[in-house]
């Protein structure tokens, strides 16, 4: 039976690397779901694919779109969260409302704990050896960059609950992975604006790490993420990985 997988910011750079992977080397039926529509996620359509377009913040509408993908495939065995925001940078005595910090959280948590919420009852019932969520993560989850007041807590918020899932849901594999500096979009915001709101040496070292060539490319931390949304061990339950690491390996492109 084919895998049921839903993959959350699917429209491009991570997601749509994982979405690529699973339709095609994992033949899974997909549920991407997107704010928006784009070519490159159009260029995927078929009937292994169902694009729901939807503002993840609003809690009815994802939970909404993920009905609509169960109505469809009738079965989740797989959870991909992606969709993230770095809104807003800016120190924390700055400028920066509370209200900002809440829209943050919308996106970065509170989705997280409606896709759960809304998958935990077919997951737990997967036949693909007990259901999957894996959690796209970031190295700010343990260490606080400056200006990134919002992001850094919504990442360790998001590890937290992914903790928490592995020990009150343990027939479903829940892990966060570190997919390291990809080459998208949230890097160019960085170069191009977080000098105003972090410090000058962590800022240039992005800046760096791009003249340098050493940003991950979507693929290759996209292969890891879709592997893993099918297929990974029961042992990674609860952990927060990097997808170069040991534990990785064996679900990295090589």
């Amino acid at each position: 039976m084919k895998p049921v997988v839903i993959v959350t910011g699917a429209s491009k750079g991570i997601g749509l690397a994982v979405t690529r992977y699973l339709l095609h080397k994992y033949n899974a039926n997909v549920v991407a779901i997107s704010r928006t529509k784009t070519p490159e996620l159009d260029e995927l359509a078929s009937d292994s694919l169902m694009v729901v377009e939807c503002d993840i913040a609003d809690d009815k509408a994802f939970s909404d779109a993920i009905s609509q993908g169960v109505s469809r495939y009738q079965t989740i065995d797989g959870l991909i969260l992606n969709a993230a925001t770095l809104d807003p940078l800016g120190r924390i005595g700055g400028d920066s409302s509370l209200d900002a910090w809440r829209k943050h959280f919308d996106v970065n948590f509170f989705s997280l704990v409606t896709a759960a919420k809304a998958t935990l009852p077919y997951l737990q019932k997967s036949q693909n050896n007990g259901g999957r969520i894996v959690f796209v993560s970031s190295g700010a989850a343990v260490k606080g960059t400056a200006g990134w007041g919002p992001y850094n807590a919504s990442k360790a918020a998001m590890n937290s609950l992914c903790r928490t899932l592995a020990e009150e849901a343990p027939d479903v594999v829940s892990l966060a992975v570190r997919p390291g500096m990809v080459d998208t979009n949230m890097q160019g915001t960085l170069r191009s604006t977080g000098g105003a709101h972090m410090n000058e040496k962590e800022h240039q070292f992005f800046i760096q790490a791009h003249l340098e060539g050493k940003l991950v490319k979507p693929e290759d931390c996209g292969h890891v993420i879709a592997a893993l949304s099918v297929h990974a061990s029961r042992s990674l339950s609860g952990q927060f990985v990097s997808w170069d690491s040991e534990e990785c390996k064996p679900y990295r492109n090589e």
